[in-house]
């Protein structure tokens, strides 16, 4: 029984991956084909982590009231319902508003699926479980970069095909017998403790949150103003998930063994480069295809080091809070990275997007050595690795 349920509840989670996936690189083409103002652009993509972050900070509180299963429900219903006005009516205000309120139906999701596994994983098992669960929607992922070069995306087919997606996860989960987890409030910590104790944990959360959210809602739109074809960008898409799961494990162990501020040193600076390099990169795929595998992997491993960082400084009973801060950095990262690149790229040159995640990523191996050199020396490691693992999940709602 236990099993089946937490084989629903992946199978639903990964349809849900899949239609985002695919969701993020639709709208971007579709705004880098509109006449829409830069500042329009980030505006539109940024209300999808706007709603995401609220949607984190208060999705437990419907799960609370409500249950898992009918919470679930309501949050995929939000993003139904939002996804097919989204393909009614095409106009800035109108879009970034449909794009906050599935920002936070996703969150609800994410929330309501992670909790449950939570509280229906053997303690034994939860570590396989976790992830079966990251490999899961890393792998619906980059099938959703994929169908962005088999699918036409003018008109309503997207809309219609996500939104398929979307009710098939309500029918996974909801045809399920489940019981109802109950709802434990954990300790809370305060930023100002974590900034004080793990001070590049914070840099690289919102680090990670800006550059993640560029790269995801931006860059598709930059590939195709700059002349690559929507296969191309497609395949491109595809190699940067693809690299984002392949590096979680080798890194994870990696940050293991040594200190993890010189590893996000590390990662700066290979991002960095690499988000140079695809701007002088020619327009083939043995030159572009492993440059996006190795962004992908360095930009998706700078969340999991940075909490990773900041659970070796802290309480083992303030996990959970320390988890659920960090996500809130990530998210607030996440609304303003779209929309900082997108004025780059109107005001100072259309390469600019790459130029900005090159810098930050610069600006995250600068703050690593800055630490390393005059910070005080990091406190042994906890036994809490997060292995693999994405910002997208833990609830933030706490009394």
């Amino acid at each position: 029984m236990i099993r089946a349920q937490l084989g629903a509840i992946i199978s639903g989670t990964s349809l849900i991956q899949l239609a985002n996936g695919f969701f993020t690189t639709v709208v971007s083409l579709n705004l880098g084909s509109a006449d829409l103002a830069p500042l329009l652009d980030g505006l539109i993509v940024s209300s999808y982590f706007l709603g995401f972050t609220v949607g984190a900070a208060t999705a437990g509180r419907l799960l609370s009231r409500t249950g898992h299963v009918r919470a679930y429900a309501a949050f995929a219903a939000i993003v139904i319902a939002s996804t097919a006005g989204m393909a009614m009516q095409f106009d800035a205000v109108t879009w970034a508003i449909l794009r906050t309120l599935i920002g936070y139906g996703c969150a609800g999701l994410f929330v309501t699926a992670e909790s449950w596994l939570h509280a229906r994983a053997p303690a034994q098992a939860r570590g396989r479980v976790f992830a079966i669960y990251m490999i899961g929607t890393f792998l619906a992922l980059a099938l959703g970069q994929l169908l962005t070069g088999l699918v036409n995306l003018n008109g309503p087919v997207p809309f219609s095909i996500i939104t398929a997606l979307f009710a098939l996860a309500i029918v996974v989960v909801s045809t399920t017998y489940a019981d109802q987890p109950a709802m434990t409030v954990a300790k809370s910590v305060q930023y100002r403790e974590i900034l004080g104790k793990a001070p590049l944990a914070v840099v690289g959360c919102v680090l990670s949150g800006m550059i993640s959210a560029t790269f995801y809602a931006v860059f598709p739109a930059w590939m195709l103003v700059t002349g690559f074809s929507q296969v191309t960008i497609s395949m491109f898409m595809l190699a940067a998930v693809l690299g984002g799961l392949s590096f979680q494990y080798p890194v994870g162990r990696l940050s293991d063994r040594f200190d993890r501020r010189s590893v996000l040193s590390g990662i700066g600076i290979g991002l960095g480069a690499m988000a140079l390099a695809i701007t002088f990169a020619p327009r083939t795929y043995p030159s572009i295809l492993p440059i996006a595998f190795v962004l992908g992997g360095a930009m998706s491993t700078i969340y999991p080091v940075a909490v990773s960082h900041a659970l070796d400084q802290l309480a083992p009973d303030k996990i959970a809070s320390v988890s659920s801060r960090m996500i809130l950095l990530s998210g607030l990262g996440s609304i303003t990275g779209p929309i900082g690149a997108f004025w780059i790229m109107e005001r100072l040159d259309i390469d600019g997007v790459a130029y900005m995640i090159s810098i930050l990523a610069t600006l995250l191996a600068v703050s690593g050595v800055l630490m390393i050199r005059f910070g005080a020396s990091p406190e042994a490691k906890s036994e809490h690795h997060l292995g693999v693992v994405a910002p997208q999940a833990i609830s933030i709602d706490e009394s």
